[in-house]
């Protein structure tokens, strides 16, 4: 894709543990031109010296949603999803790092703009709600009215599908989306709300925009000491195996339903909406997703990101879902 190229004019900094290791984009606090409103996190908008605007995500909590978002990235190019690029960044005051982040490209550059889901959802049902700083907990987000949206957006443009590889018969929004609701399902990514998906307005053109913002997703926050407990336990409860059906969506299968869809079962609603070609096309390809590429993928974090225990638990909650995604499937 070419938002891909763009990365290798920023300044980068090389890690210091490997050289296979992930660069970091080097960003100046000072550049800041455009504070990002939506989310919680603190990010900002700012140009590179080739001109073009870039986000950057602070990490300031130490929960790992910058290593996470990279990991995401990084599996859905694997996978062939559209999807923003993100590049793990430090952010710096004059020569002092500041924070660890992250940066991306702009997926809506002018005169083109991003129409969020729940815009979208407004736009099919007035009766939907468009509360701002409260994205979850919304039971009007169901499977089914994101479908009924979806039908309504044309799939990604060729820009974002340049990469993918995608047979004649997945044309449609719905077709690609489903691939989105699997990376989420793979990566238990719990914040595709109603406003971590949408659509890229062109003139008159509605196409659904590439999958972005997996940073609350991987079990990020938890911390190494109950990694090593859930990788080493014999107790089936605290094991991996049982710790991976937590992870919810914010996705409801009913209008009044007091809890979301696991990541899943999600996919499965999701999947029995969509053409079975399309669930068997993203299946396929999940089948495909070798284990050793999803390791050499965790092993380019740095390390000062990213334990050892970590990138072991990391992985193994990828197999792990991986396996249930598919068994869920057969």
């Amino acid at each position: 894709m070419r938002v891909h190229n763009a990365f290798a004019r920023l300044q980068l900094i090389p890690s210091e543990n490997v050289v296979s290791s992930y660069q970091q984009v080097r960003v100046q606090k000072s550049t800041a031109a455009d504070l990002e409103q939506l989310g919680t996190k603190r990010k900002f908008w700012y140009r590179d010296e080739e001109g073009k605007r870039l986000l950057f995500k602070a990490e300031e909590r130490g929960t790992g949603e910058d290593w996470a978002e990279k990991i995401a990235c990084e599996l859905a190019a694997l996978l062939g999803i559209p999807h923003v690029h993100y590049e793990l960044a430090l952010e710096f005051e004059g020569d002092s790092e500041t924070h660890p982040g992250v940066v991306c490209e702009t997926c809506a550059p002018r005169p083109k703009w991003l129409v969020l889901g729940n815009q979208l959802l407004k736009a099919y049902d007035q009766s939907y709600p468009l509360e701002k700083h409260r994205n979850y907990k919304f039971s009007q987000h169901t499977v089914q009215a994101v479908v009924d949206a979806l039908r309504n957006l044309d799939a990604p443009s060729d820009e974002w599908q340049s990469s993918c590889n995608f047979p004649e018969k997945i044309n449609t929004a719905l077709d690609v989306f489903v691939g989105y609701v699997l990376l989420d399902a793979l990566i238990a990514n719990q914040d595709r709300h109603h406003e971590n998906w949408g659509a890229i307005a062109n003139g008159g053109v509605l196409s659904l925009a590439p999958t972005f913002d997996h940073g609350a997703s991987l079990a990020r926050n938890i911390s190494d000491e109950q990694r090593e407990e859930r990788l080493n336990t014999l107790d089936r409860g605290m094991q991996i195996c049982h710790y991976a059906t937590k992870a919810r969506s914010a996705f409801f299968k009913s209008v009044g339903d007091h809890k979301a869809l696991k990541t899943v079962e999600a996919f499965e609603h999701f999947a029995e909406e969509a053409p079975s070609f399309s669930v068997e096309f993203w299946c396929e390809r999940l089948d495909k997703l070798a284990i050793d590429d999803v390791d050499g993928i965790l092993q380019k974090v740095p390390d000062q990101r990213m334990t050892k225990i970590c990138k072991d638990f990391t992985l193994e909650l990828i197999k792990t879902n991986r396996d249930r995604i598919l068994k869920g499937q057969q």
